[in-house]
Formats: structure tokens, C-alpha cells, sequence
């Protein structure tokens, strides 16, 4: 069940209002009456072709006219909700959940419908307008040097416990790799651990890593991958840049004996120095930003010594979709990945064959198993809700956080993105370096 809901729209604390002033308050502006009448109706049309049942308070319905028991979207707050979404569009959306203005009693179950019609929901004609009437990326969120450890910071440094409360022993942050999920069973809790090993163990064979692998990780976590590296009697060093992350996997680092085979660095993958017979990285592509992604790869590809491969977890989206948002400013942007930019499989083999000597070879898609990590992770966060507000997380970010995880399971069950392993390799074995552009 979801969090309890606030029964008014000024029912925030003082405090809490501070810290949330876009969901405390719905936005009134010069444009806001004529954006929030084009939402509604928009919102109404689109939602006749979405499979939810959308309930107002005046007791008029919207969604798929037919008998079947379907998702309910709620909406307690239809002009609150009307002015979000026709100010902000889907970050208007993300806020007014996040305010109470609409709940669910079965918020994936609501929102896989509408990511699986997401680039139909607006009528083409009126697509073009996209880049006109939607918030742009801040150039403050941009990926550089310079804002990068920030942006990080914004989401990894919240607070290990906070973390724990919700990933499995290994503390692993990606998606996991089931063993039986091809028929169609639901994973419970119990297998989660053994499917993130599953997981790293198939990106290390990937790498070749093994006795004596120099392994270069971009992207610590909280060093479940270090430790299997190093058991395998690789030597690893591994970059991050949250100061949270490295603290904790260090200590566990420690706590294993492994403190010789395994260094673990705050810098910027940029930085990096030294040659390596693997390279490694799970689900941080997503935090470079498409304008790095040359010089992303083009650091591995001066650092990776001959002969050496790269292992690499992407969380993707369909090219097209990719290229119609890459420059969109979304609630995931603003609320949870500041600077984050997903890629497509057409564009890192593009940005692979343009910059390095690096070649696409292999690849794995496992988007249903992330469905399942995400499933697991937000039942636990649901559950544990009074332990996260123990630590000091309000309400708002209660739901806020229940929100992400939804959001992003809907995502994967309606197939707009998915998850790949994927090798990149010099298929010839050339091992000439490009320089760097930083």
C-alpha cells in the first residue's frame, strides 16, 4: 500500500515545504490556467487508450471502456494536478504523486500502461512542440569535472543505511541476474543476493578476469565486485565519486582480508592512469551524460592493454526515444539522477567505432530481471517505511522514493527500456591507444 496521504494541499510543515517548494505548492503562473485546461484535456484523451480506470472526485471516469478490472489512478486534486502537468509535463506528473494530488493502490500496475503508450500519449501534431514547452537540462546538472562528484553526491551520499534498508547482503545497486526467470516465476526475496553474484560473476567472466587480471572498475557501489574480482585473485582498482560508497566499501574491502588486492579511489573515471587487462562497469554509463560518452570510452580504450576486454552493464532505451528526449528535463533529472542521460545499443556502438579501437562483440539483455530486482527493492522499501523515516526522510521523500522505483519497474515490465551486459573488444587485437580528449 502506499504511503498515507495528506488530506490538503497545504498540509506540509514549515520544514518540509522549505525542502519540497515545487510539490508543496502547485505552480501559478502568467501561462498556468491555459497550460493546466490543455493538460486535462490531453491527460483525458490520452488516458482512453491507456489500460487504467481514472477516477475523479466529481465521480466522472476516464480510461479503457470495457469490464475488465483495471489499474486505478485516483486523482484527488484535478486542478493541482492539471497545473503540474501542464507546466512540467511528467516531472508535473512525478510531483503531483509525490503531493497526494493523485494515488493508487497499485502504482506499477498504473504507470506500466502508460509507459508502454509513452510515445503515443501526445498526438503527433503536437509532439513538435516538445522542445518548446518542456524544461530543458540545466547547464549546472551538466556532467563535467566539474559538477560530476555533485551530482553524484545528490543521489549515492543520501545515506548508506538508507541503502541497506532496501538492497539485499551484497549491497548491489543494478540489476540482478535470475536463474529461472525464463518461466515466468516471480523471484522472491531469498534469491535476490545469488542473482546479483549470478550477475557479477557473468561480467567478470565476460572480462576474462581471473589469477592475476589487472581490473580497472569504473563505478565502486559498495564493492560487491571488488571482493569477487579479488577472490578470483585479480588485483582491482576501482574508481568512485561517492565518498559514502568508498567509505563503507573499503571497510568491507577490509573486513575480507582483501585490503592487498583491492584499491579503491574518489576519482573521476577521467583521471584514471596505468594500463589494464580488464575494464568493468555496471550501470554508470548512465551517469556520464552523452556529451562524455567519446571520452568515456576513449579512457578505457587508453588504458586497456592489449588483448584486454570490457565488461560493461547498460540500462538502454530505444534509439529513437533516445534521440526525442536527449535533451528533456525529467523528474528523474530533477529528483533522483541529476546529469543522467540513458543510451541506446545503435549509439554506443556508434560512439565506440567513432572514438576507439573498441568494438561491440557480445551483448545480453536482461530487462524482465530488472523488472524483478526493482519489484524486490520497492516491496522492501514499502515495508520498512517506518525504519526510513527513523533515519530521518520525510514524507515527501517517502514517496518520492516509492515513486522512482515504480516509475522505473513500469519502465522495464513495458519494455521502453532495458538492461544489457555487453563486450566490447579489439577484435583484431590492436592495441593502439587514441588520446584522450578531456
Amino acid at each position: 500500500m502506499n504511503a498515507p496521504l495528506r488530506d490538503l494541499p497545504g498540509d506540509f510543515t514549515p520544514d518540509e515545504a522549505a525542502r519540497w517548494p515545487d510539490v508543496a505548492h502547485a505552480p501559478r503562473r502568467r501561462t498556468t490556467a491555459i497550460r493546466s485546461a490543455a493538460a486535462a484535456w490531453l491527460f483525458r484523451n490520452a488516458t482512453r487508450r491507456v489500460d487504467v480506470r481514472v477516477e475523479f472526485p466529481d465521480g466522472s471516469t476516464s480510461g479503457r471502456d470495457d469490464e475488465r478490472v483495471l489499474p486505478r489512478m485516483i486523482i484527488r486534486r484535478p486542478d493541482a494536478f492539471a497545473r503540474r502537468v501542464g507546466t512540467d509535463g511528467l516531472i508535473g506528473f512525478g510531483e503531483s504523486f509525490m503531493a497526494g494530488d493523485w494515488t493508487t493502490d497499485d502504482l506499477v500496475g498504473v504507470l506500466t500502461p502508460f509507459a508502454t503508450r509513452l510515445a503515443r500519449l501526445v498526438p503527433r501534431p503536437l509532439q513538435v512542440l516538445r522542445t518548446a514547452v518542456l524544461p530543458k537540462q540545466p547547464d549546472t546538472e551538466d556532467n563535467s569535472t566539474a559538477n560530476t562528484r555533485s551530482n553524484i553526491a545528490r543521489h549515492y551520499d543520501l545515506s548508506n543505511d538508507l541503502f541497506a534498508l532496501f538492497l539485499d547482503e551484497s549491497m548491489t545497486y543494478s540489476s540482478a541476474l535470475f536463474a529461472d526467470l525464463e518461466r515466468g516465476t516471480r523471484p522472491p526475496w531469498s534469491d535476490l543476493a545469488s542473482a546479483q553474484h549470478r550477475k557479477i560473476d557473468r561480467l567478470l567472466d565476460l572480462a576474462g578476469v581471473g589469477e592475476g587480471t589487472r581490473l580497472l572498475e569504473i563505478g565502486t557501489g559498495w564493492g560487491e565486485l571488488c571482493l569477487r574480482a579479488a577472490a578470483r585473485g585479480a588485483t582491482v582498482h576501482s574508481v568512485t565519486l561517492s565518498s559514502e560508497q568508498q567509505e563503507l566499501a573499503r571497510q568491507r574491502v577490509a573486513d575480507a582480508g582483501l585490503s592487498d588486492k583491492v584499491t579503491i579511489d574518489l576519482c573521476d573515471y577521467r583521471h584514471v592512469e596505468g594500463s589494464y587487462d580488464a575494464v568493468v562497469s555496471v550501470e554508470m554509463i548512465e551517469a556520464v551524460g552523452e556529451k562524455y560518452w567519446p571520452v568515456y570510452f576513449e579512457t578505457i580504450d587508453r588504458v586497456l592493454a592489449p588483448g584486454g576486454r570490457v565488461a560493461i552493464q547498460a540500462i538502454t532505451m530505444p534509439h529513437d526515444r533516445m534521440v526525442a528526449s536527449r535533451s528533456t528535463y525529467t523528474w528523474v533529472h530533477k529528483y533522483i539522477f541529476p546529469g543522467g542521460q540513458l543510451t541506446s545499443l545503435k549509439a554506443l556502438d556508434a560512439v565506440t567505432r567513432r572514438n576507439t579501437t573498441l568494438r561491440l562483440t557480445d551483448q545480453l539483455g536482461m530487462g524482465m530481471h530488472y523488472a524483478e530486482t526493482l519489484r524486490l527493492w520497492r516491496e522492501r522499501f514499502t515495508t520498512r517505511r517506518d525504519d526510513v523515516a527513523a533515519l530521518g526522510f520525510d514524507t515527501t521523500f517517502r514517496r518520492m522514493w516509492e515513486f522512482y522505483l515504480a516509475y522505473s519497474e513500469a519502465g522495464f515490465r513495458a519494455g521502453y527500456l532495458d538492461v544489457h551486459q555487453l563486450l566490447f573488444t579489439r577484435p583484431d587485437g590492436d592495441g593502439r591507444r587514441r588520446r584522450s580528449r578531456r
